[in-house]
C-alpha cells in the first residue's frame, strides 16, 4: 500500500485526481490536506471519503505543525501538490496571497519532505532519501509566458519561464523551489505544467462553467477583449492520467509538460457552448428543468432563441492578458506514452451534461462563495 498525501484535493483538478487515484490503486491510502477555501470544497469529495482509505483534514499548506504531524502519523510516500491560488483575476486584486499560498506553502511541504525523508547522507554530504518517495508539483504552462497569436511555436520544457501575472509569477517561483530542492538535495521531485483544464467539478468563477451558468440564467456572457485570446485545453480525466504517469514512471528532477492538442480562440469556445447548450435544450426536454429563464413564442411553445450570440458582452480586456498558450508535449509521449484521450467538441458536450446534471453541487459551492 501506499500512502499519497493531496494537497488541494478537495479543489477542481485535485478531486478529480483524487477519484482517478481511488478507482485506480484500490490499495491506496490518500490523505486530503485543503484549506477549504472559496475554490475548495468537501461536498466534491464527500463521497470518497472512508476512514482509513481516503480522509480530508481541513488545514494549510503553510501550517508547519500541521504538516510534520501528518508525515509522522501517516508516512507518506508520495505528495502531490495541487494546492494554490491560480485565478488570475484574484492574483491581480491581492497578490500578497499568491506569494503566501503558492510559493511559502510549496517550499513548506518541501521542507517537511526533507524531514521525514531523509534518512542520513552519503560520503559527499548529501541527504539520502527513502526509497520509493516522490515530491510532485503540479503547475502551469501560464509561467512560460505568452505566444505569438497566429503563430505556430508552441511551450517546450526547455522554454524559458517568463511570467505575466502575479499568479503565473508565484508559480514560477514556487517551481523554481523545487527545482533547486532537486539540485541541492537530491530531492526525488517532479514537476508537470498543464494547459487549461476544463471538466466536471469546475468551480463556477472559471470561464466554460461561468458561459453554462449565464446561458441558464439568461445572463450576459461575458468576453475579455476582442475574445481572441487562444488556449489550449485539457479535459480534466486526461491532466489525471498524465500525473499518475510522472509520479509513477516519470524521471526525477525532469519538467512534463501536459496539453490537450486543443487550441481555441475564448470566442470559438463560447460559440460552440452557446450552440451545444441550444441543440440540447431543443432535443432533450429533460435537461430543460435546468433553465432559470424560460421563453415562449406566441402559440405558448418554449423557445430557445435567446440562447445565442447575442448573448455575448465583451468587456475590458484583463490587465497583462496573454494572448495565447500553446503545450509541445511530445516529451511525455515519448517518455512516458502518454497522450490525451479527449477531443474538445466532446469534452465540452461531457462538461455541459455533468453541470445539467449537477446543479445542486453548483449552487451549494457558488452560495460558499463571494463570487455573486
Amino acid at each position: 500500500m501506499k500512502t499519497y498525501l493531496i494537497t488541494g484535493g478537495a479543489g477542481f483538478i485535485g478531486a478529480n485526481f483524487v477519484k482517478h487515484m481511488l478507482a485506480t490503486y484500490t490499495d491506496s491510502k490518500i490523505i486530503i490536506l485543503d484549506a477549504l477555501t472559496y475554490a475548495g470544497n468537501r461536498e466534491t469529495i464527500e463521497e470518497d471519503l472512508i476512514p482509513g482509505k481516503c480522509e480530508l483534514v481541513h488545514g494549510n499548506i503553510c501550517d508547519s505543525a500541521l504538516v510534520d504531524s501528518l508525515f509522522r502519523e501517516h508516512q507518506f510516500d508520495c505528495v502531490v501538490n495541487f494546492a494554490a491560488e491560480s485565478h488570475v483575476d484574484r492574483s491581480i486584486s491581492n497578490p500578497q496571497l499568491f506569494l503566501l499560498t503558492n510559493i511559502l506553502g510549496t517550499q513548506n511541504l518541501l521542507d517537511a519532505c526533507r524531514r521525514a525523508w531523509v534518512t542520513g547522507k552519503d560520503g559527499g554530504g548529501y541527504p539520502i532519501w527513502r526509497e520509493n518517495v516522490r515530491f510532485h508539483q503540479v503547475s502551469t504552462d501560464e509561467v512560460y509566458g505568452s505566444l505569438s497569436p497566429n503563430g505556430d511555436d508552441k511551450f517546450t520544457e526547455s522554454t524559458p519561464i517568463d511570467p505575466r501575472s502575479p499568479y503565473s509569477a508565484s508559480k514560477a517561483s514556487a517551481d523554481l523551489f523545487v527545482q533547486a530542492y532537486y539540485e541541492t538535495y537530491k530531492m526525488p521531485v517532479s514537476i508537470t505544467r498543464c494547459s487549461n483544464n476544463y471538466g466536471p467539478y469546475h468551480f463556477p468563477e472559471k470561464l466554460l462553467p461561468l458561459i453554462i451558468s449565464n446561458i441558464l440564467e439568461g445572463k450576459p456572457l461575458p468576453i475579455y477583449g476582442n475574445g481572441t485570446n487562444v488556449r489550449d485545453w485539457l479535459y480534466v480525466e486526461d491532466h489525471c492520467t498524465a500525473i499518475d504517469a510522472v509520479i509513477h514512471r516519470g524521471r526525477t528532477g525532469q519538467v512534463y509538460n501536459v496539453g490537450g492538442n486543443n487550441e481555441i480562440q475564448n470566442i470559438d469556445i463560447v460559440n460552440l457552448t452557446i450552440q451545444t447548450m441550444r441543440n440540447i435544450m431543443t432535443a432533450e426536454p429533460e435537461y430543460r428543468k435546468a433553465l432559470r429563464k424560460e421563453e415562449y413564442d406566441t402559440n405558448g411553445n418554449q423557445t430557445f432563441d435567446y440562447i445565442s450570440s447575442k448573448l455575448i458582452q465583451y468587456v475590458p480586456d484583463r490587465l497583462g492578458h496573454d494572448l495565447r498558450y500553446a503545450i509541445d508535449a511530445t516529451k511525455i509521449k515519448n517518455e512516458l506514452g502518454w497522450t490525451p484521450q479527449t477531443d474538445f467538441a466532446n469534452g465540452l458536450t461531457k462538461t455541459i451534461y455533468w453541470f445539467l446534471k449537477n446543479q445542486t453541487w453548483v449552487e451549494t459551492v457558488t452560495k460558499q462563495t463571494d463570487i455573486n
